[in-house]
């Protein structure tokens, strides 16, 4: 099977080599126990054979064997993402993915190599996601893509897309399963140090915005002082000095969420600090953060996140 590693300018070094140490890896466990042929060959793939990676993470020149029109010729593409996402991808290379695209093979973008097959219009119809902090900037820029902001990777069939940078370390895990079996991807994890399937998606990583709007920065400041209380629209409403209806239409105009939604949110983030920061057992955790009760902080608490508080604690909580 041929990987085609598309390989821009300003490249991001580390996801333009996660392919070749994933499947290359794979290789190096299937010759240790047949002696069958390598199921993958792993090319780099550039126009005019060589790619410069972005300069403020090292820049260094690759050279490579393998011109653009290589990918083409693959069975599976793997998009990397590049400094300058936003800005649309070169004619070429919109040729040669769409190429590739009509010619069957399954192509996949790691991080913010969604917007390169967004702008060569693979994505249009499609539910896919990104790095969290780029979602919204994803679903702005292509309406006609639904954008899943929560999810590590996406399978839609013959496009699939993948978070931040170690989702790509999954995604390509992803393919060995599905190509060879969960045996092979167990042992290439195994040699990896990887886990072979995470659970959850990107929920635990994503930073909660705040507002820019000088409109709203009091009220939500005034929120996170007094989200031990037992706030309700009203309340939130007659401290704004504008009506229930007037509060929850000026929030989703300019925040796209709701007073009380915002609220849930402010508490989960408070609850999260309390687990990664200190021992305390989940009712005060829950009373610290604003829930009327356990049951009440858990249920959000996983709605939220994707995860249990007591397995969030085990991640990341602060060692000694």
């Amino acid at each position: 099977m041929i990987i085609g590693v598309l390989g821009c300018e300003q490249v991001l070094g580390f996801e333009l080599m996660i392919p070749g140490q994933v499947f290359g890896m794979a290789n190096l466990a299937v010759a240790e126990t047949t002696f069958g042929e390598m199921p993958y060959d792993v090319r780099m793939c550039a126009p005019q054979h060589a790619v410069t990676t972005t300069l403020e993470w090292g820049a260094v020149e690759i050279r490579t064997p393998f011109g653009l029109d290589e990918v083409i010729a693959a069975d599976v593409v793997i998009v990397p993402g590049k400094q300058d996402f936003l800005a649309p991808p070169s004619h070429d290379v919109v040729e040669v993915l769409r190429a590739a695209y009509r010619a069957g093979a399954r192509i996949g973008a790691i991080c913010v190599g969604a917007f390169t097959l967004a702008a060569s219009g693979l994505l249009d119809g499609r539910t896919v996601t990104t790095h969290w902090q780029w979602a919204d900037a994803l679903a702005r820029r292509h309406p006609d893509v639904d954008v899943n902001a929560a999810a590590m990777f996406i399978d839609d069939g013959q496009i699939l897309t993948s978070a931040g940078v170690a989702a790509g370390l999954d995604l390509c895990l992803h393919l060995i399963r599905q190509d060879a079996g969960p045996d092979l991807a167990d042992r290439t994890a195994r040699r990896l140090v990887l886990p072979s399937w995470r659970e959850g998606g990107q929920a635990p990583y994503i930073e909660s915005s705040r507002p820019e709007d000088d409109s709203l920065q009091e009220i939500v400041g005034w929120m996170e002082e007094h989200a031990l209380e037992p706030l309700d629209l009203r309340s939130i409403a007659q401290h704004a000095s504008t009506s229930v209806r007037s509060l929850n239409r000026h929030f989703r105009a300019r925040l796209g969420t709701t007073p009380l939604q915002l609220l849930l949110q402010i508490r989960i983030d408070r609850a999260r600090r309390l687990l990664e920061s200190t021992r305390l057992p989940m009712d005060r955790i829950a009373e610290r953060s604003g829930f009327t009760s356990h049951a009440s902080f858990r249920y959000h608490f996983v709605r939220s996140v994707g995860v249990p508080p007591q397995t969030y604690r085990a991640s990341y909580e602060a060692r000694p």
